[in-house]
């Protein structure tokens, strides 16, 4: 394993730029690494693409606009009249299921968007104990579409897009790892734009200075808040998130390699969102629902950032190694209550004796701060939006147990596990939010803070224990749930899942929303590493069909 350390009394900014442009010309990810981030990849695609075929609002609206904006059939874009990439070899990109180029800027947003609208991509936590590295940032894998289309308007391969993949993650977890977005009410999409920059940049072959530019017109120009997720009913903002924010960085990028000059040094500025909030002279108390206070700087010289940044460039290594698989739609700090409750219904098959759930009289699940604040919002109780579920414990809980009630009195004795009762997209849908039983079991759930020793197992694991009283007044406890699947430690704990038998079910059910037959579909996003750069054109061009409108 070999890394690259940016100091905190270094230019990081500057560094970054310097580090994505070796990477992409040196750095050497291990055949693991390369091999999941292409599921990661594959995961995102059939995410996005189920939720345009089903109609999901944000998605269909950002992909009808950016065909508004359809480039040359030859040739390459310009800004102001400069060109900005003169070694494209196309003027644009496709959005998912087109054969049409749009700028680029717009298929991306487009694409990020789809991705993230059912929030059942993967998922980070910022957790790195081997160097001290664990502020607990979220993020998820909602740009790949920056690198795909970086290869595809160079007419790279797909060994290229891959390779740049693994860089923005790479680039956004390390962040995640150092520095807390949330505990100043920031989206966390802050971390993927300033990856996206770097890595858009460094495959399009801008300088290092123009990748400083850029990334520092991001944290300058373009902070979006947590106010996108507040509110007692979610909306288009919080899933298209990652996708404006990602435009901003494209645009970005784009200005600087046409001559605009962005702000220099940035996380070392006083008056940016790094230094402002953390380090000497901050401005602002750090509040967090792992506790509050004003943190250490990390560097006693007062033009310092608060942290280093550590990269990695070859081995097995790498951010993405450490990110974590959704079986399903849900919110991910659920999936611990959601092993449990499978875990528990497997070993205890008589709570399901009676269709309606009256063999169950009580549920509690308890867990850690911020999954307690996050979803067990008791605004969260009475869900109406899909985006309101799928961050809602009590829900998800609740239309699981009631698939596991229909499927064992439909085929008695047939297996509980998530692959039998993976939460998909219909039980999302308007008929479902509203599912008398649903609600019913509801009532019988409460959802609770397990106190420090819960919290102190975060982010290391998603520790939660759930507990069911059965109508004779018996207990059931699942015990301490830490690595559920899909978690990136799963194989360290006691519940142990097939992971990639689990994730091919996911790809089939989410593949099945868009075609009768999934598996080519598939296979377009499989095997990157050995896709020609003709296949990576045309990696979008299938046919795709928005079936009426989900929500």
């Amino acid at each position: 394993m070999s890394t690259v350390t940016l100091a905190a009394d270094t230019n990081q900014a500057l560094g970054l730029a310097q580090y994505a442009i070796d990477f992409m010309t040196k750095a050497s990810p291990s055949p693991e690494v390369l091999e999941r981030t292409n599921l990661f990849f594959t995961d995102a695609c059939l995410c996005g693409l189920s939720a345009l075929a089903l109609g999901t609002n944000a998605p269909v609206l950002l992909r009808q606009e950016a065909h508004q904006y359809a480039t040359p059939a030859a040739g390459f874009g310009t800004l102001g009249g400069v060109p900005w990439a003169g070694a494209c070899v196309r003027s644009g990109v496709p959005t998912f299921g087109s054969t049409t180029d749009v700028q680029v800027e717009k298929a991306i947003a487009a694409n990020a968007a789809a991705v993230r609208e059912w929030d059942s991509n993967g998922t980070n936590f910022g957790y790195n104990p081997a160097l001290g590295h664990t502020a607990g940032e979220f993020g998820h894998n909602d740009f790949y579409a920056v690198p795909l289309a970086a290869a595809q308007l160079r007419g790279k391969d797909g060994a290229y897009a891959l390779k740049g993949m693994v860089l923005v993650d790479e680039i956004r977890g390390r962040l995640a790892e150092v520095f807390s977005l949330k505990s100043y009410k920031i989206d966390h999409v802050v971390h993927g734009a300033i990856a996206s920059a770097a890595t858009f940049g460094a495959m399009m072959g801008a300088t290092p200075e123009q990748i400083e530019s850029a990334i520092g017109m991001v944290v300058a120009h373009y902070i979006p808040f947590r106010a996108i997720r507040a509110g007692k009913q979610l909306s288009d903002s919080k899933g298209a998130s990652a996708a404006i924010s990602t435009e901003a960085a494209i645009l970005s990028v784009k200005r600087s390699m046409a001559g605009f000059m962005g702000p220099k040094d940035i996380f070392r500025n006083p008056e940016a969102i790094f230094r402002l909030f953390e380090g000497p002279g901050q401005l602002f108390q750090k509040t967090s629902s792992m506790g509050t206070g004003i943190p250490d700087a990390k560097s006693g010289n007062a033009h310092a950032s608060p942290f280093d940044l550590v990269l990695s460039t070859t081995g097995d290594d790498f951010a993405v190694m450490g990110m974590h698989f959704k079986l399903g739609l849900y919110e991910h700090q659920s999936a611990g209550a959601l092993q449990g409750l499978i875990n528990i219904l497997s070993a205890n098959p008589h709570l399901l004796a009676q269709q309606n759930g009256d063999a169950i009289s009580k549920i509690v699940v308890r867990a850690y701060e911020p999954a307690f604040g996050i979803i067990g919002d008791p605004a969260k109780r009475d869900p109406k939006t899909r985006q309101s579920a799928d961050h809602s414990m009590l829900y998800l809980v609740c239309t699981m147990l009631r698939k596991a009630l229909e499927l064992h009195h439909a085929k008695p004795g047939a297996a509980l596990g998530w692959k039998q009762l993976m939460l998909l997209p219909h039980d999302f849908g308007p008929a479902a939010l509203h599912d008398p039983l649903t609600r019913q079991l509801m009532e019988k759930m409460t959802f609770e803070h397990g106190g420090p020793d819960f919290d102190a197992k975060y982010p290391d694991g998603i520790p939660t224990a759930m507990l069911i009283t059965d109508d004779r007044g018996s207990t059931i406890d699942s015990g301490l749930v830490m690595y559920p699947g899909g978690h990136a430690r799963n194989h360290l704990g006691n519940d142990k899942v097939d992971r990639d038998d689990i994730l091919a079910h996911k790809f089939q059910k989410l593949g099945e929303l868009v075609t009768e037959n999934p598996k080519p579909l598939v296979a377009r996003f499989s095997n990157l590493a050995k896709k020609k750069a003709a296949d990576v054109a045309a990696i979008m061009n299938f046919p795709l069909e928005i079936k009426g409108k989900f929500d």
